[in-house]
């Protein structure tokens, strides 16, 4: 059975300027714990999060396509079709910048993983 993290991010007031940084940093930390453990539908939540600018995310489509390109790699199929739809609005620097964050996650979590 397929669990989307996303839901499980409580409610909490949003700052003066709209964002919630408390939902965000509780999406963020509860959905790489799941993609550490190996759930790629985590990293594809935190994609449709940042790609839509909801439960607490900025709209931060180099963010949303690191997350879909990360989620795509490991095997979840919708993830490459969204990250193909977020570049379709996105520049080729833009681009290159997720591409780039999205390698240097990896590298941290294989560093991680190896030191453990």
């Amino acid at each position: 059975m397929t669990q989307t993290w996303i839901k499980l991010v409580a409610e909490t007031e949003t700052s003066a300027d709209g964002t919630d940084c408390a939902a965000t940093d509780t999406l963020v930390a509860t959905c790489l714990a799941a993609a550490a453990a190996g759930d790629m539908d985590a990293l594809f939540d935190l994609g449709v999060a940042f790609s839509t600018g909801s439960h607490g995310a900025p709209c931060d489509l180099i963010e949303a396509h690191k997350w879909f390109n990360l989620a795509a790699v490991g095997g979840h199929e919708e993830a490459a079709m969204c990250r193909a739809e977020v570049s379709d609005d996105m520049t080729a620097r833009e681009i290159a910048e997720a591409q780039r964050r999205a390698r240097e996650w990896l590298r941290m979590t294989r560093t991680d993983s190896r030191a453990a």
